[in-house]
């Protein structure tokens, strides 16, 4: 079988978005499939067409010019229809799989259509509530209720949809998609990647001036809805209840200059410590100095709705989580069995949740097997890549026919 994944990016970038990319691909290899995957004008300008990245073939898409809202996305999705029409030419897929957001959909759905093939539309998190979650966009506007109605539209028109939570599934539900059109291919964990866990580093240690230290955690991107800033506020709390607490953030994003500002002015900044970015391959590194990893996202459609990957990567790496208790949270963790759930917003509540996780050491050992017997049975990708094969099979060997591709919606 041969399969073309269109994305909006993908590797060398690094990201949520990239890792889960690698993952199934390279799962898909390993069960003897070939694949292929086209990437969109916001991979960036690349000196090649094409490059091989860890054994997958990158297709690029040339970059498209800068102009206004609509025109510019339109501008996006003619670019990349072309490179996956050029690119299906050649490669000659049984199948396509766009990826989220809708844009990358649409540009699969003309080739798909012009070339009679099915086309599979994957949902990793709906394009509007994202917007609002990374502040660049309102809940209820023009634009966000304009690009959900051309969601649902691209849905429809999909073969089959794969949503990676049960939160995205049944919001397609309640727009009327047949729930037996969608597949749950839920977040995982490539367990090549995250195997045993390193030797706790004692130079890293010492370099961030938290040896001895009751470390809590948090690996990933800087956004608002993740919910930093009421961590930070927490740490105060925190450390009255427990001297040795320290936090360690790594990562950047948009908040960071406002999240450093915080902590600067809190007044247990010396328990708060900045790594930075660090390459991927050196996150082990950093997962080896956390005794508890805290992800306080806010409560918001986006984190009710979706499920994040690190939490997942964490109980991989056999380290204690604690989570707000969200919706995309609570399809992740049971809470006092897998890991601990807080309530979002509440820096209180976050520093009494931590403080009583770090004072009830004899539980650890056996909630850090409980987290990665969780991870190794229903979220390793050796075993969920093996969804998409029914779907893929039942679609290859029965084709619907369809007219020509119809216009998108206009009203709202």
């Amino acid at each position: 079988m041969k399969i073309l994944h269109v994305l909006d990016h993908g590797l060398p970038l690094q990201s949520g978005y990239t890792f889960r990319t690698r993952a199934i691909l390279k799962a898909q290899q390993a069960r003897g499939w070939e694949v292929a995957a086209v990437t969109g004008v916001r991979q960036g300008v690349s000196d090649v067409s094409t490059e091989t990245i860890d054994g997958i073939d990158f297709h690029r898409t040339p970059h498209a010019p800068k102009l206004p809202p609509v025109l510019g996305e339109l501008a996006e999705i003619h670019a990349l229809s072309r490179s996956v029409a050029a690119v299906a030419e050649r490669f000659r897929p049984d199948i396509i799989h766009a990826h989220s957001p809708v844009l990358g959909a649409l540009a699969a759905l003309r080739v798909a259509r012009a070339r009679r093939l099915p086309l599979v539309y994957e949902i990793r998190a709906f394009w509007e509530d994202a917007a609002v979650g990374n502040g660049t966009g309102s809940e209820g506007s023009l634009r966000y209720r304009a690009t959900r109605a051309l969601e649902t539209w691209a849905v429809r028109r999909a073969d089959a949809v794969s949503v990676i939570c049960e939160g995205l599934r049944g919001d397609l539900i309640a727009r009327g998609i047949a729930p037996d059109k969608i597949l749950v291919s839920p977040n995982g964990v490539d367990l090549a990647l995250f195997g045993e866990p390193a030797a706790y580093d004692d130079v890293l240690a010492t370099r961030h001036g938290i040896i001895d230290a009751e470390v809590i955690g948090f690996i990933g991107s800087f956004y608002d809805y993740e919910g930093l800033d009421d961590l930070i506020a927490a740490m105060p709390a925190l450390v009255a209840a427990r001297p040795a607490a320290h936090l360690l953030l790594v990562g950047g994003g948009p908040m960071e200059d406002m999240l450093r500002a915080q902590a600067a002015a809190s007044p247990v900044a010396a328990h708060i410590h900045f790594a930075g970015r660090v390459p991927h391959q050196q996150v082990e590194r950093y997962y080896s100095l956390v005794d508890i990893l805290a992800y306080p996202r806010k409560h918001m459609r986006l984190t009710d709705l979706v499920t994040p990957l690190k939490p997942l990567e964490a109980m991989a790496q056999r380290r204690l989580v604690a989570a707000s208790d969200v919706g995309g949270h609570r399809e992740l963790i049971r809470d006092g069995v897998t890991g601990t759930l807080f309530p979002p917003g509440d820096p209180a509540g976050i520093a009494a949740a931590l403080a009583d996780l770090l004072s009830h050491r004899e539980g650890w050992e056996a909630r850090r097997t409980r987290g990665r017997a969780f991870v190794e049975a229903e979220r390793n990708w050796a075993v969920n890549v093996g969804r998409y094969e029914p779907v893929y099979q039942k679609l290859t060997d029965t084709v619907p026919s369809h007219g020509l591709w119809s216009r998108p919606p206009v009203s709202v």
